[in-house]
């Protein structure tokens, strides 16, 4: 369960994990060598001025929005992204799926899009990219003065044509509110906006602003992506060979988004989180963290407890029962005061949690819409183009992920 190496406390159980991100005592740490992209962002924030800025951003992610964007923006915006590829027959799992994402995270962001223009897509793309390897340089297997130097151009650029534009834009409508020529129900309902209406209560220099902004940009697209193309990896071998299994994806949407949690719960966005002991705490079993020791949680590990999940507990089965109180994506979503905030946005209501709508008013999330506009277009894995993993990251993610539709142009 727990194997300590000096100041290093490794956490493998659901119970342990779970524990330990309900201490208090214990600060995010995973993010230190990310600090280009994540210092003093939400998610390394800690104590009151984590809470006071989450208390501000848990307003924009209510499930009243979550609503309108998985019923009114993403359908149209997966569509017309999914469209070309389908057309030529092919496509990458992975490209589409950043491009099929980046406008809803922009906007939850607060970035602008004047253009409209594949190359400004494009353009917010290759920041997101490079924003995510940034965030999660910990895990990465690249020089690390190279890809500090490369992201720190990036944030530059990214700065100077998408965050110093809106930023300004956002300054001159909260003025006119504070002003009183405008009504305050009319401002954007982004972080950004939040952030600028609050910069003085929270004290928040400009750049914090900046890197928090670039933080959703990337978290949105970075661990979508990520998810998505595991998830049609899975489902693709659930149901080969299986024409029944194909054909009840196809009909019951429900089961896709059972199909996603279980690929969330085997391949968490981060393998383990991390925190570090502000003072002397006592975890699960009675191992107990000194101040400034490591506390490493082990998410692949704990995700797959047989003690939760059963004897089978590593093998992917979308039909799987979880004890009640146990999320079907185990700790992929974190837990505690770091909880994902944009959790219902990604994976939805699961049946039966507690304050779950009704099954017609439940929310899919944004990795099942995505799946199922997959499916419905017969998209497979391209049998002439194998999927390649990420060189430059010890997280099990894909670079590229090719694809064929079973329609115009396609060989299936």
């Amino acid at each position: 369960m727990v194997g300590t190496d000096g100041r290093v406390i490794t956490l493998t159980t659901f119970a342990g994990v779970r524990d330990a991100f309900r201490q208090k005592a214990l600060r995010q740490a995973l993010y230190d060598q990310g600090a280009l992209v994540m210092a003093d962002c939400l998610l390394d924030l800690h104590g009151e001025g984590h809470r006071n800025r989450r208390r501000l951003e848990n307003r924009l992610f209510r499930r009243e929005t979550f609503e309108m964007f998985e019923r009114e923006v993403l359908p149209a915006t997966i569509e017309a992204v999914l469209a070309p590829a389908v057309s030529r027959g092919r496509g990458d799992l992975v490209s589409l799926g950043y491009r099929a994402v980046m406008n809803l995270t922009a906007r939850i962001a607060g970035i602008d899009r004047t253009e409209g223009t594949d190359e400004e897509t494009d353009a917010l793309l290759a920041f997101a990219v490079k924003f995510g390897e940034g965030a999660t340089m910990a895990h990465s297997t690249r020089d690390r003065s190279v890809l500090e130097a490369e992201v720190a151009s990036d944030m530059a650029a990214f700065d100077q044509r998408f965050f110093q534009p809106s930023l300004a834009c956002r300054r001159a409508l909260v003025a006119e509110v504070e002003g009183g020529g405008a009504d305050p129900a009319g401002l954007p309902r982004d972080v950004l906006t939040t952030l600028v209406a609050n910069v003085d209560h929270l004290a928040l220099p400009e750049e914090v602003m900046r890197r928090e902004v670039a933080f959703y940009l990337q978290a949105g697209g970075h661990s979508t992506a990520n998810a998505l193309t595991h998830a049609m990896d899975d489902i693709f071998a659930w149901v080969e060979g299986r024409p029944d299994r194909a054909a009840q994806l196809s009909a019951d949407p429900t089961l896709v988004q059972r199909c996603v949690h279980e690929t969330l719960r085997l391949h968490p966005a981060s393998p383990e989180a991390r925190r570090r002991a502000l003072a002397t705490c006592e975890l699960s079993d009675g191992v107990t963290a000194e101040e400034g020791d490591l506390v490493v949680m082990d998410l692949m590990a704990a995700n797959r407890d047989p003690q939760v999940f059963g004897p089978d507990a590593a093998a992917y089965d979308p039909l799987r029962r979880v004890p009640e109180g146990v999320a079907p994506w185990g700790h992929s979503f974190g837990a505690g005061m770091h909880a994902c905030i944009g959790m219902e946005l990604d994976g939805g209501n699961p049946p039966g949690s507690p304050g779950s709508p009704g099954a017609a008013d439940r929310l899919l999330g944004t990795v099942t819409l995505l799946a199922c506009a997959f499916l419905a277009h017969g998209a497979g894995p391209d049998p002439d183009r194998p999927p390649v993993g990420s060189r430059d990251s010890a997280r099990p993610h894909f670079s590229s992920y090719p694809v064929v539709f079973a329609g115009a142009g396609s060989t299936r």
